[in-house]
């Protein structure tokens, strides 16, 4: 078992094997069965690639043999840095098949991010491509190596560097499919231990490592994979980083892989290309975020492009305003369904047959009857449903500790084992309306203002295509609101304006944002998650600036 690992406890751990939870299958195997079945239908698609299920197969485990022959061990640690490429998922599977345990990086890390992931884990592998967007992964690796003498090998998806090898060299492509089998299932690793290392939000400091085993990670797949519907006809596309736990698991491309279907990789984040790429491939799924989704409705894309095929336009990482998932039933034709979660574990989904209330507002309900939620106040105590707290949970797929951070686990995880999710959440049964990150709500004076409420209020705003409410210092409250937005083309917004708006939805004055900033764009995360906390930053520089001017 991996030293800084903390699993369930055991009677917990007894309870999900007896309910049949956890199958003891290692996420490539997982893939594995599913090839058994239709081992001709094609798994991944890119661009002009084509991969059935049975060379996807073939092709990692030839990586993973040759991975053995360079000396990569079971739970080693190897940091991955690779773009949204047919490579990232082959990379991906090899670990898996020789318990060596990837970290998820994302392509945007730098320099900063990668020497942590690296120290973090103990990684003595780096898997990267030569160059994406006009940046040299190489020659980061080469500096970053320097300082790593635990970091035997950097592993190039392309031309490698000095002191670097091609990642197509590592494929051992002689031994017959018995031999492959025989060498691997002495390597094989438990399902209970850790399968892929993910990372923590990370939008306020450097991020927390989350150990996900193969246990529960087949489970968090298959799981999201039939609260989404998915089947052996389910065609997803990829946009957004495959290495974050969304389009990873949740349901992602795990999840279309339990469920038989066929992953899309997208070749571009451009709107036009990606819906070429609907109506050439039919694709039925895809996972998006508040800002795509917002500008593929402002794009005119039903018009332009055939959207027959498409069923379901995903949301995950932020609360999609009510007017927008209307606008996507009306105009894509299609189904909203929002995906609120963590990477640490729980995914609440909106079912497609909810109604409308449930699909149009409410942040969905978890994916598991197992997983434990409870909705807290500041003292830990429980509160009524309907009422506002922090929002708690334990669960077969959920984590019970950050690796090798027992400071951090005293504070992320209670006493009796509830991970404390950070959000603000109310709660009706079993479903969740989210409010906005406990950390990240306004406090005007002692007044609480829920970001997520006004925001919602300002998208109704016909001018308005992105929306977020952030703090700004005050002397005298210590924080007031201000609303940061990106309008439609051709078209204006000034305060009394939104103001006048605001007062005709009849809320509480103190939530009326106090400034207006209008942005050509917001700063985003990897992943697509607005930063607030560059905002806050960018608004109170200009609050300082504006006060020097004035001294």
């Amino acid at each position: 078992m991996l030293q800084g690992f903390v699993g369930w406890p055991e009677a917990a751990a007894r309870r999900y094997l007896e309910a049949g939870l956890w199958e003891g299958l290692t996420v490539a195997e997982m893939v594995a069965r599913t090839a058994q079945h239709q081992p001709g239908k094609l798994a991944v698609v890119y661009g002009d690639r084509r991969i059935t299920y049975a060379q996807l197969v073939t092709q990692s485990r030839q990586l993973a043999l040759g991975l053995l022959e360079l000396g990569l061990a079971p739970l080693d640690r190897a940091v991955m840095q690779l773009p949204n490429i047919p490579e990232f998922v082959t990379t991906y599977l090899a670990l898996n098949w020789i318990g060596a345990i990837p970290v998820m990086a994302l392509r945007a890390h730098r320099h900063a991010e990668v020497r942590h992931f690296i120290s973090a884990s103990g990684a003595s592998a780096y898997f990267i491509p030569d160059t994406v967007g006009g940046f040299d992964y190489r020659t980061m690796a080469q500096e970053i190596a320097a300082e790593f003498p635990s970091l035997r090998h950097v592993i190039v998806a392309g031309q490698p560097a000095r002191g670097q090898t091609a990642l197509a060299k590592h494929a051992n492509d002689a031994a017959d499919d018995a031999t492959q089998a025989a060498v691997l299932q002495t390597v094989r690793p438990d399902g209970g231990e850790v399968s892929t290392m993910l990372l923590s939000g990370g939008t306020t400091s450097l991020s927390k490592l989350i150990p996900r085993t193969h246990n529960d990670y087949v489970l968090n797949a298959r799981l999201c994979a039939q609260a989404a519907g998915f089947d052996s006809d389910t065609v997803f596309l990829a946009v957004l980083p495959l290495a974050h736990n969304y389009n990873l698991a949740s349901p992602g491309m795990l999840g279309t892989f339990y469920a038989g279907g066929t992953v899309v990789i997208a070749t571009s984040t451009d709107t036009d290309e990606i819906f070429r790429t609907v109506e050439r491939e039919r694709v039925t799924v895809i996972a998006a975020v508040v800002p795509l989704i917002a500008n593929w409705l402002n794009s005119r894309v039903p018009g332009r492009f055939d959207l027959s095929s498409l069923k379901v336009v995903q949301n995950g990482g932020a609360r999609l305003a009510p007017e927008l998932r209307a606008r996507l039933r009306t105009e894509f034709g299609c189904t909203p369904q929002e995906d609120y979660g963590t990477a640490e574990g729980l995914i609440n989904m909106v079912r497609l047959d909810a109604d409308d209330e449930l699909l149009l507002e409410s942040s969905g309900t978890p994916v598991s009857e197992f997983d434990e939620i409870k909705v807290v106040d500041d003292a830990g105590n429980e509160v009524a449903d309907g009422e506002p707290g922090e929002l708690l949970t334990r669960g077969p797929y959920t984590i019970n500790g950050y690796y090798n951070a027992s400071e951090k686990n005293a504070e992320a995880f209670t006493a009796d084992g509830f991970y404390r999710m950070g959000d603000i959440v109310r709660k009706r049964g079993r479903y969740l309306w989210t409010e906005g990150r406990r950390k990240d709500l306004i406090n005007r004076g002692g007044e609480k203002i829920s970001c997520d409420e006004v925001e919602n209020l300002i998208f109704g705003l016909p001018q308005v295509s992105q929306v977020s409410l952030v703090a700004m210092p005050d002397p005298v409250f210590g924080e007031k609101a201000c609303a940061c937005v990106v309008l439609k083309p051709d078209t204006t917004l000034d305060f009394d304006e939104l103001i006048a708006h605001l007062r005709g939805q009849r809320i509480a004055s103190f939530k009326l944002p106090e400034r207006l900033e209008v942005m050509p764009a917001f700063p985003v995360s990897p992943v697509g998650k607005i930063l607030k906390r560059e905002l806050r930053d960018i608004v109170a520089a200009k609050l300082e600036g504006e006060r020097a001017a004035h001294a």
